[in-house]
């Protein structure tokens, strides 16, 4: 019995632990479920497995055993030869130290949407791809076939394991704009709020937070790119989709 316990108090090795954190990360984005969920199915606390997702401390077999055994999956198998990461697979640790494979669901050409700035009737609507990009190892997004070409922006994507939102960044001489979306429902939409500054007469900008959504491009037959009026076959699902980012809770704009 007391071999048993020392078998079941064995600790993995820190590249180890990393390897089956990774993988129970990508498992929950994958599945949706919460940590939480987790830990109770595995039977450990939320501070133990918060702790170990963390790099707080080690992995040891017996956790490792009941996660397996809640997930239903193997979370070992890169454990006995472990190989270490490519230096270009993991993203900095101020974007969120996530490995390329445990984001590859984020990879999509999306249809964003935000209210016309100019037209409070009108929907602003322009592509996005989310891709990986080597060089900077990270996720990265770039905007396109926006009617105002000048302000299309290429920024960086941020995944934290902890908060459970994306944040796409863009910073620029000092000047930063942040989108905050939650992460992606089960038909692929993210939900959220930009905060940007809004180009007014002359050199005049102007503080400004709107809900935006991202729509995976396949998910719209015959997309409106441009400023959508309220006459566009597309307007209603388009303003469905902003509304769903208030009405669901995604977002909150609480009244001055």
């Amino acid at each position: 019995m007391q071999t048993q316990d020392k078998l079941n108090d064995k600790q993995l090795s820190d590249e180890q632990s990393r390897e089956v954190a990774e993988t129970i990360r990508e498992e929950l984005a994958r599945r949706r479920i919460s940590r939480q969920a987790l830990a109770e199915q595995a039977k450990l606390s939320l501070s133990t497995l918060e702790k170990v997702l963390g790099g707080r401390r080690p992995f040891t077999l017996a956790t490792t055993v009941r996660l397996e055994q809640a997930l239903g999956v193997s979370l070992r198998k890169a454990t006995g030869a472990v190989t270490p990461s490519a230096s270009n697979d993991v993203a900095p640790d101020s974007l969120g130290s996530y490995a390329h494979r445990a984001v590859t669901w984020l990879e999509d050409v999306y249809v964003t949407l935000r209210p016309s700035f100019g037209d409070k009737e009108s929907i602003f609507a322009y592509r996005t791809e989310i891709m990986w990009e080597p060089k900077v190892s990270s996720l990265v997004f770039r905007e396109g076939e926006r009617t105002d070409a000048a302000y299309e922006h290429t920024g960086e994507v941020a995944v934290p394991h902890q908060s459970g939102f994306i944040y796409l960044v863009i910073i620029k001489h000092g000047q930063h704009r942040v989108i905050t979306v939650s992460r992606p429902t089960v038909a692929g939409e993210m939900y959220g709020i930009i905060s940007t500054l809004r180009a007014g007469p002359g050199s005049q900008l102007t503080p400004i937070a709107a809900p935006i959504a991202y729509v995976p491009l396949k998910n719209i037959p015959e997309p409106s790119l441009g400023r959508v009026a309220p006459n566009d076959a597309n307007h209603a699902l388009y303003r469905k989709h902003l509304r769903r980012t208030v009405d669901e809770s995604f977002a909150l704009f609480l009244p001055g």
